[in-house]
């Protein structure tokens, strides 16, 4: 089962897009897969003190983006094919790199220093 133990929500985007984003990146690195249940709406909504119609609304943004579905009383889980998993790992890697640009970027780091840097750190312990 997909855990909410431990998110830690922020104020900068709404809370029912951070919630799809948790689900995302538990499946793309590999907590979570396609059968996978979700906690019910109103275990979420209290393991995390949010309202439950905030949930809900994360529910339907994440079955409009088709990685779950919900079968009625039976309750809501992954639904995954390869290809949307490679798309939500794309779409996570490209967010996480294009925040790092802008923050290198606001930095005065060109892009030669930052290849340089990645360069000697990417196998460093």
């Amino acid at each position: 089962m997909v855990s909410f133990e431990g998110l830690v929500l922020n104020s900068r985007e709404p809370v029912y897009q951070q919630l799809a984003a948790h689900v995302r990146r538990m499946i793309v690195i590999g907590c979570a897969d396609d059968g996978d249940p979700l906690p019910s709406r109103r275990e979420i909504a209290q393991t995390l003190d949010i309202n439950p119609n905030t949930v809900q609304k994360a529910f339907r943004l994440m079955e409009e983006q088709g990685f779950i579905v919900t079968n009625g009383n039976a309750g809501s889980v992954i639904r995954l094919t390869p290809a949307l998993r490679a798309q939500l790992g794309d779409a996570l890697t490209r967010g996480l790199v294009r925040a790092f640009v802008q923050q290198a970027r606001q930095s005065g780091l060109t892009l030669p220093r930052v290849m340089s840097l990645l360069g000697e750190l990417w196998d460093a312990p």
